[in-house]
């Protein structure tokens, strides 16, 4: 104890401090804009709907301006829930007419994962700002056109990795940057849930893959995150009850590894039979842990080091992690600064779970090429 602080106090007051100062630069803006920036969301599906397009009213630099939508009825319903005029709801038969609406700056891809090379790319053809969910395609050819587009337009390339927003993850980040574990050495990371069937993501057509493409994701860029480094080969298991209907065409679950330069390994689960919602890194001094570790809120962290193990309690932030990420790409539009999360972080996972597959089709190691 110091002055009456205990160690959780401590810990919980210096990662304020690391998080203040690790904040991205683009949402540190030294004056308010004169206009907030206006977003179209494009696919009105259940994550834009609910949780998406509700926080877009407390953003400090962005506001929902335009919707696009294959369904009439939704851009009805939610074009008079949310005050958009006739004039910017949008079909996709129309969609490319959005490079005559002033109105529009921004554009978020929230559609199924085979439609987001497409439609990023017409939207930065249309001289937009994009925001694409991950996985960010479901090619790294795909990814490197988007990339192509956006730099050919002179516009911003960012990815909807929201954890890189949430304060818990950004602490974990700081604390292994810090030193505090030590020098790293293990890095598990797990994510998984029980799909229920009849839905896209099971349907590789539109999905690009299954549990990997989906919420494995989240066990990948964990790891990267979390490692600081690129890692180096991969090794991967695939488990698959192909008499279960549900994995037709896609697979459940994956096991995989990966070694780091530093000599650090990552072991990771994704998963569409289990639930898991978790990582830990630990070093040559202690580790530091959430579970669960991104969900959409109730984030939960603990640290052990010199025998103890303690819960770590962040102060409320400012912006939860979906209204600085909207934040972010807007005042990143404004400031003319990159995005945290551009397109080659979205890049750079998608040539690593196209090597996880390989490594779980061909049963070898595979060597990952840098970057």
């Amino acid at each position: 104890m110091r002055n009456g602080q205990s160690r959780r106090e401590i810990l919980a007051s210096s990662g304020a401090a690391l998080l203040a100062a690790t904040l991205p630069a683009c949402g540190r803006a030294q004056e308010p804009p004169k206009r907030k920036l206006g977003y179209a969301i494009v696919g009105l599906g259940s994550y834009a709907t609910r949780q998406i397009m509700p926080r877009l009213k407390d953003c400090e630099f962005a506001k929902l301006t335009a919707l696009v939508s294959g369904t009439p009825e939704k851009l009805e319903r939610f074009g008079t829930e949310y005050g958009i005029p006739k004039t910017h709801r949008y079909s996709y038969a129309n969609y490319d007419s959005i490079r005559d609406n002033p109105d529009i700056d921004l554009v978020y891809v929230v559609l199924p994962n085979s439609l987001h090379a497409e439609y990023s790319i017409r939207a930065s053809q249309a001289g937009k700002h994009v925001l694409c969910e991950k996985p960010m395609a479901v090619s790294s050819a795909e990814c490197e056109a988007m990339i192509a587009a956006a730099k050919k337009a002179g516009k911003k390339l960012m990815i909807g990795y929201r954890s890189h927003f949430e304060p818990y993850n950004r602490h974990g980040i700081s604390l292994v940057k810090s030193g505090f574990i030590g020098r790293p050495r293990l890095i598990t990371s797990e994510h998984g849930f029980n799909a229920q069937p009849n839905q896209w993501r099971l349907d590789r057509p539109l999905s690009g893959g299954g549990s990997m493409m989906d919420i494995g994701i989240y066990s990948l860029n964990a790891a990267r995150y979390l490692a600081g480094e690129e890692p180096i080969e991969v090794s991967a298991m695939e488990s698959t009850d192909r008499s279960d209907p549900r994995f037709r065409n896609v697979e459940d679950r994956i096991d995989w590894q990966m070694r780091f330069p530093s000599g650090a390994l990552a072991a990771c689960v994704s998963s569409y039979s289990s639930n898991h919602n978790a990582w830990r890194a630990t070093g040559t001094e202690g580790w530091v842990g959430m579970e669960p570790s991104t969900p959409y809120d109730g984030h939960q962290m603990w640290t052990r080091k010199k025998g103890k193990t303690e819960q770590v309690t962040l102060p409320a932030p400012a912006k939860n992690q979906f209204v600085a990420q909207l934040d972010h790409l807007a005042e990143c539009a404004i400031s003319g600064r990159e995005p945290i999360v551009a397109g080659e972080e979205g890049l750079k996972d998608m040539r690593l779970i196209e090597a996880i597959y390989r490594a779980a089709r061909e049963g070898k190691t595979i060597r990952v090429a840098k970057a």
